[in-house]
């Protein structure tokens, strides 16, 4: 087992919307940024206080896909303001270091590499990254479904010198079973392999690569490749999870995007269940765990518990 393990905070749409915060779509977790902002940073406390020792700002719907195009227009850089200052106050009442991760979401659509825009994506970038700048401490490009969605990232942070971590959303769609049994090999949402998302993630000197918003079963073997490819390339880049709770949906037809509605929760993945898995992808090599939609402070308290005699990831 890793002898280091950094803690994440799990999903912040989800706990808003447990928390009682205005929810609803296309918004997602930007409503409560514009209507009630003191939910975001009660949630970000809660996390905090589970055990979290990173939690993530709240921006990543501050995009036009959810907010709309005027609304981001005039003021999207006052919200994503918003987002990095909240999530610095909070770590800023921690009794122990809390570092601020800067999302940098997907910009046209979770789940979508086939509505990445090149030439659009620099503009919308450099208002979530002039906006979040003075309150993060590093980048965390999240949700990415394809390697031209982290090099537009690299691109636009231009000379910046924090660490960039790159989190990429798995396809688990099809047949799940055999990318977790390891006959099929794990693929990210644009077709491209995890070995392929590896050699990106060294070509854009990326500090972490983790995987994401994807069922659980899958990330053990994605680790495990990601792991294999990093040691080839004699790459330090850490490795790490946090999955996501939503219901399986085997067929690629009938499974809604991340952002299309509320998908169902899992009910096995509990805060013990989702530990379960959570050991595995230790024992495989990930040394940074947290998770994403669904996962709770419950669930962050329990990962903070188990992993607590291993000082945090450099």
């Amino acid at each position: 087992m890793a002898t280091h393990i950094t803690i994440l905070d799990g999903g912040m749409g989800r706990e808003l919307l447990r928390s009682g915060a205005p929810f609803r779509q296309p918004e997602w977790s930007a409503l409560a940024l514009i209507e009630a902002p003191e939910h975001v940073r009660r949630v970000h406390e809660s996390f905090i206080n589970a055990g979290a020792q990173v939690i993530t700002t709240n921006s990543y719907a501050v995009v036009p896909f959810h907010i709309g195009e005027q609304r981001f227009r005039e003021r999207g850089l006052e919200l994503v303001r918003l987002a990095g200052t909240l999530a610095r106050e909070a770590a800023q009442t921690a009794d122990r270091p809390v570092r601020v991760a800067g999302s940098l979401p997907p910009l046209f659509g979770s789940y979508r590499p086939d509505l990445f825009n090149p030439d659009e994506a620099p503009a919308l970038l450099s208002v979530l990254i002039e906006g979040l700048s003075p309150h993060v401490d590093f980048w965390l490009a999240e949700t990415q479904s394809g390697t031209a969605e982290i090099r537009a990232v690299r691109e636009a942070l231009g000379n910046d010198e924090r660490p960039l971590w790159l989190s990429f959303t798995l396809d688990d769609t099809g047949d799940a079973e055999a990318v977790a049994a390891g006959r099929e090999p794990p693929r990210l949402r644009s077709g491209e392999t995890v070995t392929e998302a590896a050699a990106a993630a060294v070509e854009v000197g990326a500090s972490a690569l983790l995987f994401n918003c994807s069922q659980a079963e899958i990330m053990e073997t994605a680790v495990k490749a990601a792991v294999t490819a990093l040691h080839a390339a004699d790459s330090q880049i850490t490795v790490g999870v946090y999955a996501n709770a939503f219901v399986p949906e085997p067929d690629p037809a009938l499974k809604r995007p991340a952002n299309a509605g509320l998908s169902a929760l899992r009910e096995d993945l509990d805060a013990s269940g989702y530990l379960h898995f959570a050991r595995r992808w230790v024992d495989a090599g990930a040394t940074i765990i947290g998770g994403c939609c669904g996962i709770g402070p419950e669930h962050i308290a329990e990962l903070a518990s188990t992993f607590k005699s291993h000082p945090e990831a450099a």
